[in-house]
C-alpha cells in the first residue's frame, strides 16, 4: 500500500501462528505496524475497544476453531469495529458461510501469502471507505471531545475522575491501539507565570516517558489541544493496590509486591528522580497481577535548579510520609524507601503502623513513636521492616538495590 503505513491487530492463540502471519505481512509491507494479542495469555479485549487505530484485525486459529469464530462474531457486532480477516488453518467447509460485511474468511491448512495479502488490501480498502462515510457525519468530531477540549486521535469513552489539576477520562487511542487513561489539564497554561501545577504536569511526563521498565506506567502521548495539555497513559482495568489490599495478602505475595515496587524505585532513583508520594493508590495492578508505579505528579528531579514545591512546602500523604518529609526537611531516595516500608507493613499486617485523628498527629508519630510490635508470624520480615521504617535515613536501606538484595535472600530458603 504505497504512501501509507499499515496498522494491523493480530490475534492468535498460538505464538507460532502469530509469527507466521507476521512474516508473511512484513515481506509485503516491511514498515507495517503489527500489534499482537495472545488469546488465553493477554487480558481479554475490553468491551469498549473498537480497534479504531487499526486498518485490519487478523484473527488466526486452527481446529477446533470455535473460540476464534466466536470472538470474530463478538467483535463484528461492535459498531465501527475494524474489518476482520478470519484466518482458519483448516479445510474450507461445504458450503461455506455467507459473506458478512466487515468479515473476510480464509481457509487452508497452509497460509496462501498471495491470498492473505489481497484479502488484507480488500479489507483495508473497505475500512477507508467506511471511515470516509463516518467522517462525513455532522457529529463525527464529537467523539474526540473531552469536556470543552477537542483531542483528535483519542475517542472519548467516559469521564472516570477529576481533581484540582486534571480531569481524567477513559479513551481509545488510535496511536496506542487500545484503551488509555487520558489526563486533561484543567487550566490553560500561562507560560509567563510558570504555573507550578502545570510544570508538575509536564514534569510527570518527562520523568516517566523516558523510562522503559515493566513496573513503571507506559506513556503513549502528550500534547496540547485547544491550549490544554493532555497526557495519555496505560489503562489498568484491574485497579490499584489499595483495592487489592482489602483482601488479605499472603506474606509471599506481599514480598513479591515489595520487590516489584523496589525495582521501579531503583529505576527512577537511577535517573535522579524521587517519587515523593508513594502509596497504594499510586501502585496499579495489571491483569497478570504485576504491579506498576504511577502518578509522578509530586516527583522531583534531583538536578532541577528550582524546586517546584518550594523549600519548606509539604507534599505527600501523611500515612506514608517519611519523618523528614513530614517535617519539610531535605529528602532523598531513602524517603521513598520509608514510604515503601509503610506499605510493606500494611500489606503484611493489614493495618498502617501509625494512625491519628489529624494529619499532624500522624506526622508526629512517624518522627517520634516506636514502631508497633511485629507479630511472631512475621518474624522473618522484622529486620527488613525495621530498616525500612528507621527514623533516621542513615539507619535505613541506603538504596533500592540494597533492599532488592535483601529481598532476594528472603525469597531463598535458608
Amino acid at each position: 500500500m504505497p504512501g501509507m503505513s499499515l496498522r494491523l491487530l493480530l490475534i492468535a492463540a498460538r505464538a507460532d501462528h502469530g509469527l507466521l502471519v507476521r512474516k508473511h505481512v512484513e515481506i509485503e509491507w516491511p514498515d507495517a505496524i503489527i500489534v499482537e494479542h495472545r488469546l488465553g495469555e493477554d487480558a481479554p479485549l475490553e468491551a469498549q475497544f473498537t480497534a479504531a487505530g487499526f486498518d485490519v484485525a487478523i484473527i488466526v486459529g486452527a481446529p477446533p476453531a470455535e473460540a476464534v469464530q466466536s470472538l470474530a462474531a463478538e467483535l463484528l457486532a461492535k459498531a465501527e469495529f475494524a474489518p476482520i480477516v478470519l484466518l482458519l488453518l483448516q479445510d474450507a467447509p461445504a458450503p461455506q458461510p455467507a459473506r458478512a460485511r466487515g468479515l473476510y474468511r480464509l481457509y487452508g491448512r497452509k497460509i496462501d501469502r498471495g491470498q492473505l495479502i489481497k484479502t488484507i488490501m480488500d479489507a483495508s480498502r473497505e475500512h477507508r471507505q467506511s471511515l470516509a462515510m463516518l467522517r462525513a457525519k455532522p457529529d463525527f468530531e464529537q467523539r474526540y471531545r473531552f469536556g470543552t477540549v477537542m483531542i483528535r486521535g483519542h475517542r472519548c469513552i467516559r469521564q472516570v475522575g477529576s481533581g484540582g489539576m486534571c480531569t481524567i477520562y477513559l479513551a481509545e487511542s488510535e496511536r496506542a491501539g487500545g484503551l488509555v487513561v487520558l489526563k486533561v489539564f484543567n487550566q490553560v497554561p500561562d507560560v509567563s507565570e510558570r504555573m507550578v501545577s502545570f510544570d508538575r504536569f509536564l514534569q510527570e511526563y518527562e520523568i516517566i516517558a523516558g523510562l522503559k521498565h515493566k513496573n513503571i506506567v507506559r506513556i503513549y502521548d502528550l500534547g496540547i489541544a485547544d491550549d490544554h495539555a493532555y497526557i495519555a497513559m496505560e489503562h489498568f482495568p484491574a485497579g490499584d493496590l489499595r483495592q487489592r489490599m482489602k483482601a488479605t495478602l499472603s506474606p509471599p505475595t506481599a514480598l513479591k509486591f515489595l520487590e516489584q515496587i523496589a525495582s521501579a524505585l531503583e529505576a527512577i532513583h537511577a535517573v535522579g528522580v524521587l517519587h515523593r508520594d508513594l502509596k497504594p493508590a499510586n501502585v496499579m495492578l495489571r491483569t497478570d497481577d504485576s504491579l506498576c508505579l504511577i502518578d509522578f505528579g509530586l516527583a522531583k528531579a534531583d538536578d532541577l535548579d528550582v524546586s517546584l514545591t518550594g523549600t519548606r512546602e509539604i507534599f505527600g500523604t501523611p500515612y506514608y510520609m517519611s519523618p523528614e518529609q513530614g517535617h519539610a526537611e531535605l529528602i532523598d531516595a531513602r524517603s521513598d524507601l520509608y514510604s515503601l516500608g509503610v506499605m510493606f507493613f500494611e500489606m503484611l499486617t493489614g493495618s498502617k503502623p501509625y494512625t491519628g485523628a489529624t494529619a499532624m498527629e500522624v506526622i508526629y508519630k512517624h518522627k517520634r513513636a516506636d514502631l508497633p510490635p511485629i507479630e511472631p508470624r512475621f518474624a522473618s520480615y522484622e529486620g527488613t521492616l525495621r530498616r525500612l521504617l528507621a527514623k533516621s535515613p542513615d539507619d535505613r536501606f541506603q538504596s533500592a538495590r540494597e533492599l532488592l538484595d535483601t529481598i532476594g535472600k528472603l525469597k531463598t530458603p535458608a
